[in-house]
């Protein structure tokens, strides 16, 4: 009988404890259990609330002061177009068609897993395609219904942006960055349609973009991609925490990236100068804004870019790329 009032005389101390630091915006952890109980969590979940803390065991908290409200994903789909500029195969060997339905059923994942964590951040995709056959775009539309994702699909017409002199890819990536300029919200994901995503991708993004734009208080441009060129040059970089990845900065890109609409406006002319004039390297105008802004890259990758598997632009290092190209076939 002592031992049951001892129990029931420490839970009801431990409710109290939970109580007082719930009130005050503390959290407690019993490393016994492993359990963080003013969360009702594990540790090996996700301990962060968006828009409010980043929690990061065992550094502590950071208070968000950069609250995320939306998030735009511009995908760029074309189910013709091999490999931009080259005559080199893409990693398993398969028609492009293939490469685009599983990034986007990657990306739909990924907002779906988000979704069910970010109640208050408004997930949006719109597809931006670049004159595929009518096959094709019926399969990307069924991909579409299966998911709970405010999604729209725009066509581009060939005339539309006739007068631009670089490569007629870069001609959707004009009219995303036009779309975008005129209608989004808050945050902006520029992707193309050969980056497979992991499931967690996006709510990292969206967690880390918080976590360190509030620590340092500034936006940021995030970029999904750990490249193998960023391990050749030797180059002195800063890591930092995100939700649950490493993250570097770093001094390159290529096109697909995360960005604030305020960056985007801030930084136009080098966003259009990218998409409508031929510079060496072709991502030359995206470089000059990271010699002002920080850029982040993950440590490992949250995305795999379908490129050859000889590129120093592709696989990137220490990630099961047959997994996840086998995770996201339809």
């Amino acid at each position: 009988m002592k031992k049951i009032n001892k129990q029931l005389k420490n839970s009801f101390l431990k409710q109290k404890l939970i109580q007082i630091c719930r009130f005050f915006g503390y959290e407690i952890i019993d490393q016994n259990s492993f359990e963080v109980p003013s969360l009702n969590k594990k540790l090996g979940e996700n301990l962060s609330i968006m828009g409010k803390k980043s929690i990061n065991i065992p550094l502590g908290e950071v208070k968000i002061t950069r609250k995320v409200k939306s998030l735009s994903v511009y995908l760029r789909t074309c189910s013709k177009v091999n490999l931009w500029n080259q005559n080199k195969k893409r990693i398993f060997e398969c028609s492009k068609s293939e490469y685009s339905i599983r990034t986007l059923f990657s990306i739909l994942k990924s907002l779906s897993y988000a979704k069910k964590s970010l109640e208050n951040v408004n997930l949006e995709l719109i597809i931006i395609d670049d004159n595929s056959d009518k096959d094709f775009l019926e399969v990307l539309n069924s991909i579409i219904k299966k998911f709970d994702i405010k999604s729209s699909l725009l066509n581009l017409n060939k005339n539309e942006f006739k007068n631009i002199t670089r490569d007629s890819n870069f001609a959707s990536i004009l009219k995303s960055y036009n779309h975008a300029k005129a209608s989004a919200e808050d945050l902006i994901y520029f992707v193309e349609d050969d980056y497979i995503h992991e499931e967690i991708a996006i709510q990292e993004m969206l967690l880390t973009y918080e976590r360190i734009s509030s620590q340092i208080k500034k936006e940021i441009i995030i970029f999904p991609v750990d490249y193998p060129f960023l391990y050749a040059q030797n180059t002195p970089t800063y890591i930092l925490l995100g939700n649950n990845k490493h993250w570097r900065k770093t001094d390159q890109s290529l096109a697909t990236l995360l960005v604030s609409k305020d960056m985007l406006i801030n930084y136009w002319n080098n966003f259009y100068e990218f998409a409508t004039v031929v510079t060496d390297p072709a991502e030359k105008p995206l470089h000059e804004i990271y010699e002002k802004e920080a850029c982040f890259s993950p440590i490992p990758s949250l995305a795999l870019h379908c490129t050859n598997i000889n590129s120093i632009y592709g696989l990137s290092p220490n990630i099961d790329w047959k997994r996840i190209w086998e995770e996201n076939k339809l």
